[in-house]
């Protein structure tokens, strides 16, 4: 019985030191250096000095959010508020259901757990606007990437600069294209330069980069200069950021992976513990 308590006890302990070494070795692996800065440093651009403005808080939805998914304050209310109201049902129908089956709990559990998922639906919904507007500002810039390598290849074959955006424009499908000839159109029918009609399209979704062709084609509808090389460097500057964005998604998802593979770890080290340790206790008896 004795002997069949340590060897117990040497299995625990060398599993919890085999873990132990194993976090000492992963924090010593060098980590996957940063290739933001490094694209930056790649391809620079000079940052204008802008008077500092007041930013909103982050939990708020900014009027760009609204505008790039096309919704208004009145219907994210409406939703917001729907959401809060549907998640209050939850917890009374549950317990109801454990009043049928003969479980009765203090009143105070329900009525907490009907405030907490009131304010979390609400939430939920109005964080899930947050995250449905900043993926697609992502893909916007996706689709700026390839309408700036197309407006070059126009340049090049010798278009003018209103002419090579509208051409660029019409050839490609999906929504930041049709936003793109909304806002070519808007400028041709009041009469207005073309770039200034895509700054304002710009400030509206919260796409800075938008701004940055816009400056290009101006530089190139008003003064005469040659731009293909300047595009097709912005183009290959979006690239690298759309894909530093993807590698920096990527590696945060793998280390949210760490969390469930340590509780595979546990879980495969009480499966194995677990028949021995019932051994152990009650093979005497």
């Amino acid at each position: 019985m004795i002997p069949q308590v340590w060897v117990a006890i040497a299995v625990a302990a060398g599993a919890v030191a085999g873990y132990g070494l194993y976090l000492l070795v992963v924090q010593f692996i060098p980590a996957t250096p940063a290739l933001g800065p490094a694209l930056k440093r790649l391809h620079p651009t000079p940052e204008p000095i802008v008077v500092a403005e007041p930013k909103p808080v982050p939990v708020r939805a900014s009027s760009a959010d609204f505008e790039i998914l096309g919704r208004s304050r009145e219907k994210h209310m409406f939703h917001v508020i729907l959401g809060g109201v549907v998640s209050l049902l939850i917890p009374p129908m549950v317990s109801l259901l454990l009043v049928i089956f003969g479980m009765s709990l203090p009143w105070s559990i329900p009525l907490l757990a009907t405030l907490a998922a009131g304010v979390g639906g609400a939430a939920l919904v109005h964080f899930d606007l947050k995250a449905r507007a900043k993926a697609a500002r992502a893909e916007f810039v996706r689709a700026l990437c390839t309408y700036t390598a197309l407006t070059a290849h126009q340049v090049h074959s010798g278009h003018g600069a209103v002419e090579a955006m509208e051409r660029a424009a019409a050839v490609c499908t999906g929504w930041p294209y049709a936003r793109l000839r909304m806002a070519l159109l808007t400028a041709q029918l009041q009469m207005a330069p073309p770039w200034d009609e895509l700054k304002r399209l710009s400030t509206a979704i919260g796409v800075v980069e938008l701004t940055t062709f816009a400056d290009i084609m101006q530089s190139a509808g008003t003064d005469g200069a040659q731009v293909y090389s300047t595009l097709r460097a912005q183009a290959a500057s979006l690239r690298d950021q759309v894909r530093a964005k993807a590698l920096e998604s990527a590696k945060t998802r793998t280390s949210k992976l760490d969390v469930p593979s340590t509780m595979l770890i546990i879980i495969f080290l009480v499966l194995v513990g677990y028949p021995l340790m019932m051994n152990v206790f009650f093979t005497g008896k």
